[in-house]
């Protein structure tokens, strides 16, 4: 399983699937799901989302695409950092949502620094359990469809997180 970092809008990505840092009740938000929601048919996204209707902390669902290039949408939900178990609740949103795209065939997936926005929690942290969740994963199931985890930067700062996270 290749890890990549790639700079840009994960809600232009054409992977297979994408993930939305996504909150419990699968509303629109702002950050990467505000930027999810509003790149996609808005409606629809909203439809398949109050159909799903809720999603535990630490676990993921998918829906369609709703217009966007990927396959799919996973939408993971991260902690908050002052929650308690915090980190494995963060590894536990990076594993089901690989689980996901395993489940469904997918070869490429795009992830966000998921939690790392309004739930607080700091991005050279973040990054570190979602390497060692994505790297476990890919140790786990050496036979698995995913060829390719997208870690996506938004902006500069960002970029070097992760770059400076992939080369320990």
């Amino acid at each position: 399983m290749n890890i990549e970092i790639r700079k840009g809008n994960i809600a232009a990505m054409e992977a297979d699937a994408i993930v939305n840092a996504a909150n419990s009740d699968l509303d629109a938000g702002a950050g990467v799901c505000g930027a999810i929601f509003a790149a996609a048919d808005y409606g629809a996204l909203v439809k398949e989302c109050e159909r799903i209707g809720h999603c535990d902390v630490g676990k993921a669902v998918l829906t369609p695409p709703c217009g966007l290039k990927a396959k799919a949408i996973i939408h993971a939900v991260g902690p908050h950092y002052w929650d308690e178990g915090h980190e494995a609740l963060l590894y536990s949103a990076y594993l089901s949502s690989l689980e996901l795209a395993e489940q469904n065939g997918f070869s490429t997936i795009a992830f966000p620094m998921i939690s790392t926005g309004i739930f607080s929690y700091p991005k050279r942290e973040a990054t570190g359990v979602a390497l060692s969740a994505i790297r476990k994963y890919g140790e786990d199931h050496p036979d698995s469809s995913i060829q390719t985890v997208f870690l996506m930067a938004y902006d500069n700062h960002d970029l070097e997180v992760l770059q400076e996270a992939l080369a320990k």
